[in-house]
């Protein structure tokens, strides 16, 4: 299969090695987002804390989970690359920011006319 092709068209045609190949790449993308993410919310309830000792502790220990959460995604992909290179897998040239933001235009474009521009 070609890859430049999507999951869905990888689901399409029943290629199973395929399917696993942009699966695993997609969740490694969502869980470093989601990571960055809980980053954000941290620091912005670390502001609003207001000098609250428990509040403070809590935007502190969030930081400091998405942190462990942001390490291990780039520790996850440099495992899935060793061991899918092992298994034939090739899953690290899937970690394209670009066709992620396709697919995801593309299915919000299909779902209900979504916006194409503020005029």
């Amino acid at each position: 299969m070609a890859s430049n092709a999507t999951i869905l068209d990888a689901a399409e045609s029943y290629d199973v090695v395929e399917i696993l190949n942009r699966g695993i790449a997609y969740a490694i993308i969502v869980a470093g987002f989601l990571s960055v993410a809980f980053i954000f919310f941290g620091g912005i309830s670390f502001i609003l804390s207001g000098g609250q000792e428990d509040k403070i502790k809590q935007a502190v220990s969030t930081i400091r989970y998405a942190i462990i959460g942001l390490i291990v995604t780039v520790l996850a992909i440099v495992i899935v690359a060793t061991v899918g290179k092992a298994l034939g897998l090739d899953i690290v040239r899937y970690l394209d920011m670009g066709e992620i933001f396709d697919i995801i235009k593309n299915l919000t474009g299909s779902a209900g006319g979504g916006i194409d521009s503020l005029d």
